[in-house]
């Protein structure tokens, strides 16, 4: 990936389209809107692999996430927590957290951060 420098912040610009990335939330995703949303999703498509393989029938999937930062430590991201809503037809609970329990393995931003910031 190739970024550009404008007057509010970075961009560039992928097959899907332009991203802008700024300290001012008016002009773009803040750096850590990014870094969390790619650990979001990263997670949850693996979840959503992971009970497409088990046979576990799911309408949707909602990821919200929180997260905790250090503002003596230049507002170090310390912990993501992610809470998956999981909609279907009285999947298995049992099933369900042996899904989960794969996810962040499976995960390549999570194992790429796993050592430095709590993920839950």
């Amino acid at each position: 990936m190739k970024f550009n420098v404008n007057e509010h912040g970075y961009f560039t610009n992928l097959e899907s389209g332009e991203i802008k990335v700024s300290s001012q939330e008016e002009y773009g995703f803040r750096p850590y809107q990014l870094f969390v949303s790619s650990v979001a999703i990263c997670s949850g498509g693996w979840l959503r692999k992971t009970l497409q393989k088990m046979r576990i029938p799911f309408e949707d999937i909602t990821i919200s996430t929180t997260i905790e930062r250090n503002p003596e430590a230049a507002n170090r991201i310390e912990a993501i927590h992610l809470l998956f809503t999981i909609k279907g037809e009285n999947p298995s609970p049992k099933k369900i957290q042996r899904a989960l329990a794969i996810t962040p393995k499976k995960c390549a931003m999570i194992q790429s951060i796993k050592d430095s910031i709590k993920i839950t």
